[in-house]
């Protein structure tokens, strides 16, 4: 499932856990496609893996935050923030493809 606005980067935290940021900047003709994909994300997510969203550390497997920014020009940046176990950030990068590499 290739994402078109939504750019994922991946950081490992010190407990083992991952933490997946996407982010989007988009002109107003593009914000409901950006949106469209931060809800095919949490849609795979819900459906993939059930035992969340919640904390982590409470024996979830992902857990995420929406932040949407109104910036200058009518520009809107996205922010989509996965906490995630190990296995939950494997599966999505199997489920989510980047170009990286290619």
């Amino acid at each position: 499932m290739p994402l078109c606005f939504l750019l994922f980067d991946r950081a490992e935290t010190a407990d083992g856990h991952a933490a997946l940021e996407g982010l989007a900047s988009t002109g107003p003709l593009q914000h409901a496609a950006a949106m469209a994909e931060v809800q095919q994300v949490l849609d795979w997510a819900h459906q993939a893996f059930p035992q969340g969203p919640g904390p982590l550390d409470e024996g979830h497997d992902w857990d995420h935050d929406l932040q949407v920014r109104e910036e200058p020009g009518g520009w809107r940046t996205v922010t989509l923030t996965l906490a995630a176990s190990a296995a939950f950030a494997q599966a999505f990068e199997a489920a989510f493809p980047t170009d990286e590499g290619a």
